[in-house]
């Protein structure tokens, strides 16, 4: 919006504002996971067609989110914050309206497609916030991510219960619409601008190319990894892909930048990104299926479906704990190291998983670590993203980090459902299924260290400078 329709505000009044929409996207995305079974047999349609209520979001996230970012690099960061959030809103409204799986799934598309609202954050508190802010502000919203999306399993639990599917919806609408009117009143637009234009041939073929491979990853257990169907569909969308980076490449007014993609902290910490995206998602998939599991399994723990939201509530609070704290690690320690020990934080919790699952305990101490690995380690992606590009370069870099996060969870999940699913006597899950899909994560996450010790190393005081946390003098060049 062009009109002065802001006020400036101080840093905790903008930054409340900023994780209050942020938090509405993210306990949308995973509200509905518990509610899935009940959907279908609601709507008289399968599970399968009904795990598209978690599939159509994640694609348009994928596609629109680094549009999104490099829309509000170009026209204003609050601009296209407010035009997220009021999307966010028509997506939800739908949601609480269908009748069938087809409108619901539109919906849920719909929601999707305002994942821009972080990226855009970010942009908003390096333009705006006082230097000493700027770290813990990327830190607390990056965060917001992952502590939104635990905490939406536990409330999606809970509303299912007692309220019914569509509450689902209009439980958080008041939430959002409020979260829309004081972004459009209370949030200032950024001076930070980046005259160009979209490139729209770049972004049909990064929207094909991305659809391809996230259509295959989604209907892999059904269709099988080895299907004709599912390697046509990833060969061909990576195929596309090519194309597009060869575009981007040769373009003079890239929709994403390439030689951005290649700055060394900028892949590995996206490297870094999908692979915690992937242990995230994957571990709100695995857990509530296996504690939900009868006791007559031999390992289930016939957890209830609300029952089964509060083995990850150590997830969630350990994830807010880090993410308050996430300005003062950035200062004494850096953001590389904070991602390290965040990452091996949450390899750690999946490797206890594959020892110990027999227990609730196991559970609980292995959810708080993991919360305490990636509340951590999401922290610090989002001003290792920031600190790596210049400003004008903002939006764009951090939403293709949200991205990367975005398509790392739906492998990650994809993947460990399959070795769930592969794993079934007389229709019964058996336990070697879900020690594989922990030791997977386990796995990937291992590889997520070895990416973050590729990042290059540098002092705080130099990465605090290159967020805009203190000036660019201090600490050394």
């Amino acid at each position: 919006m062009s009109e002065p329709h802001a006020k400036r505000q101080g840093a905790n009044v903008t930054l409340a504002l900023l994780a209050l929409g942020g938090f509405s996207y993210a306990v949308l995305q995973s509200l509905v996971i518990p509610a899935i079974p009940g959907i279908a047999h609601a709507l008289h349609t399968s599970d399968q067609s009904a795990s598209w209520l978690l599939s159509a979001p994640l694609l348009a996230t994928s596609v629109v989110t680094p549009i999104a970012g490099r829309l509000g690099d170009m026209y204003g960061k609050e601009r296209m914050l407010f035009y997220s959030l009021v999307v966010l809103a028509l997506g939800t409204v739908a949601g609480g309206l269908s009748h069938t799986i087809f409108q619901l799934d539109l919906a849920r598309t719909v929601q999707g497609a305002s994942g821009g609202i972080f990226p855009l954050a970010f942009g908003i508190i390096r333009d705006e916030f006082p230097r000493e802010r700027v770290a813990g502000g990327i830190g607390l919203i990056s965060s917001i991510l992952g502590i939104g999306g635990g905490a939406g399993i536990l409330l999606g639990g809970v509303i299912l219960e007692h309220l019914g599917w569509q509450w689902l919806f209009w439980a958080p609408l008041p939430v959002i619409v409020v979260a829309t009117v004081l972004t459009y009143f209370f949030v200032p637009e950024s001076p930070v601008r980046t005259p160009a234009k979209i490139n729209w041939i770049a972004a049909a073929l990064m929207a094909i190319g991305f659809s391809a491979i996230l259509i295959a990853i989604s209907e892999a257990t059904a269709w099988s990894w080895g299907s004709p169907k599912t390697i046509g569909l990833i060969v061909g969308g990576l195929a596309v892909c090519a194309l597009w980076v060869a575009w981007e490449v040769r373009s003079t007014t890239p929709l994403v930048d390439m030689k951005m993609m290649r700055i060394r902290p900028v892949w590995t910490t996206n490297l870094a990104a999908a692979l915690l995206g992937g242990g995230m998602y994957a571990a709100f998939i695995i857990v509530p299926q296996f504690v939900t599991e009868p006791r007559s399994t031999g390992f289930g723990f016939g957890a209830s479906t609300v029952g089964s939201g509060f083995y990850l509530l150590p997830t969630t609070l350990l994830m807010l704990a880090m993410s308050l704290q996430a300005g003062r690690v950035a200062h004494r320690f850096g953001s590389k190291h904070a991602l390290l020990v965040g990452t091996i934080g949450a390899s750690g919790a999946f490797l206890m998983l594959v020892i110990a699952h027999g227990q609730p305990v196991d559970f609980y101490v292995a959810m708080g670590l993991l919360g305490f690995g990636i509340g951590l380690a999401f922290s610090a992606l989002g001003n290792l993203i920031v600190e790596a590009v210049p400003a004008r370069q903002t939006g764009v870099a951090s939403g293709m980090n949200t991205v990367m996060r975005t398509l790392g969870g739906a492998v990650g999940a994809q993947i460990a459902a399959t070795l769930i699913a592969d794993h079934v006597r007389h229709g019964i899950p058996l336990v070697g299924g879900f020690t594989l899909a922990f030791a997977f994560c386990a796995g990937s996450l291992v590889v997520s260290v070895i990416a973050t010790l590729a990042i290059p190393g540098r002092t705080p005081a130099q990465e605090l400078a290159d967020v805009g946390a203190l000036p660019a003098t201090a600490g050394g060049s």
